[in-house]
């Protein structure tokens, strides 16, 4: 019998010998796989580094610029006659005015320009007298010439003495014409000198359209404009003694006795001076007068000239006063921490800059209010820093607040850094809102 073998098992498969492309493959990916490791290992590191130390880009603020306050304006009641003007002290310009640049005779107001040239010659300290000066025979003799010539005097006492301080009242109280002239010849030799060194003392202070040819304002020759002595009006008062003198009513000087001031609307709406003038043709009337506005006053310059007399000159003025006072207003321009500005970063973060003081002024009529906000671009700032200025204008007056910080923009942090690469790389981020 024969047997039949089964056939042998199939030989496992031989394993194939890798080709010269499949080991340069592999090459291939291995070292670009390494590269790529090293590169993040390296580059990574100098991102990080760069971030870390990078500076965060600056916030823009939004700046909230309030509107201007505007009030309506102030009906002026005016005199009718003649020319005036009205000017307050630390206001530029005119209140209000009508024929104010034309020459007109301003008679003894010619007197405060005779006041002040001889106290910048002789300025007497505040509380005293100043220097004495004798009057003689000489000052007698200028009395009745000026009686003569029907001119206003005070009483002179031959062999007396009066200190400048009296001689001035008795010049300015009274309109003594015969004080001017003694007053002059004892200052400055003569009428002649002292007009000379008046006529230079008028162009030094701008008082271009003012012109004196004697002490008292006697001559018509002597002329100014409205324009011209309401300025001539702020700087006697900016002189202590001078604007004692003008508010004062009446005087005793025992060589005297007692003189009185012939402004008659002294000690009423308000006037303080400061002073009077007639001529044959017209009365005058150069004043001053203080009024309360608000937590405040405001001192008015002004004038009028060419009346009929001087009781119509005086209701002018009084009228020119009340109806000007009602002008002057007090506006609160800022509060105190009020937020004008507003920073926020891409990071969160948000502050506010708002006035570290609040600012009010006193306006006259129409006249504006603005305000006008600077704050700057900043990056890391503190709490209370200062990062701008809010300025308040108002005519001629301007009053700069800071504006502070409230809040605080701080660094973000080494997460945000690496996370925002973008960011690190722009220069000032958008625009916040402002808060309330």
């Amino acid at each position: 019998m024969s047997r039949t073998l089964d056939p042998a098992p199939p030989a496992p498969p031989r394993p194939s010998t890798p080709t010269t492309a499949v080991y340069r493959r592999r090459r291939i990916v291995a070292v670009g796989a390494l590269a790529l490791i090293l590169g993040l290992l390296i580059g990574g590191g100098v991102y990080t580094s760069s971030a870390l130390g990078a500076p965060v880009p600056a916030a823009a603020p939004t700046i909230d610029d309030p509107t201007p306050v505007v009030a309506e304006a102030q009906a002026v009641v005016q005199p009718g006659f003649g020319t005036w003007a009205v000017g307050a002290v630390g206001f530029d310009g005119l209140m209000a005015a009508g024929g104010e640049d034309t020459p007109m005779p301003m008679a003894s107001i010619a007197k405060v320009i005779t006041a002040l040239v001889v106290l910048e010659e002789h300025p007497i300290p505040e509380g005293e007298g100043g220097p004495d000066i004798a009057y003689t025979e000489a000052d007698i003799d200028i009395y009745w010439d000026m009686v003569a010539q029907n001119g206003s005097v005070a009483p002179v006492v031959a062999g007396s003495t009066l200190s400048l301080k009296e001689s001035l009242e008795a010049m300015m109280l009274p309109s003594g014409n015969n004080y001017s002239i003694s007053l002059a010849n004892w200052a400055f030799g003569s009428v002649d000198a002292y007009v000379e060194r008046a006529t230079a003392w008028l162009d030094e202070h701008g008082l271009g359209e003012t012109r004196v040819v004697d002490t008292s304002g006697l001559s018509l020759d002597d002329v100014s404009t409205a324009a011209d002595l309401v300025r001539l009006g702020q700087l006697a008062l900016e002189n202590p003694t001078l604007a004692e003198i003008v508010a004062t009513q009446s005087v005793a000087i025992p060589e005297l006795g007692t003189l009185e001031n012939s402004n008659r609307l002294l000690g009423t709406h308000g006037v303080d001076g400061i002073k009077t003038g007639t001529t044959d043709d017209a009365a005058n009337l150069l004043f001053s007068a203080d009024l309360a506005v608000g937590a405040t006053s405001v001192t008015l310059v002004g004038v009028v000239l060419g009346g009929d007399t001087h009781p119509i000159v005086r209701e002018a003025v009084a009228g020119l006063i009340d109806s000007i006072a009602p002008g002057f207003h007090e506006v609160v321009a800022l509060e105190a921490g009020r937020p004008l500005a507003a920073y926020a970063t891409p990071w969160g973060d948000t502050a506010e800059a708002e006035t570290a003081e609040g600012a009010t002024v006193v306006v006259w009529s129409d006249t504006p209010v603005d305000v006008a906000v600077e704050a700057d671009a900043v990056r890391l700032v503190g709490d209370g820093e200062e990062v701008g200025t809010a300025t308040v204008t108002a005519g001629s007056q301007v009053i700069e607040v800071p504006l502070v910080l409230d809040g605080t923009l701080e660094d973000p942090g080494a997460w945000w850094r690496l996370s925002n690469p973008g960011a690190l790389d722009e220069g000032v981020v958008a625009d916040a809102p402002v808060g309330d």
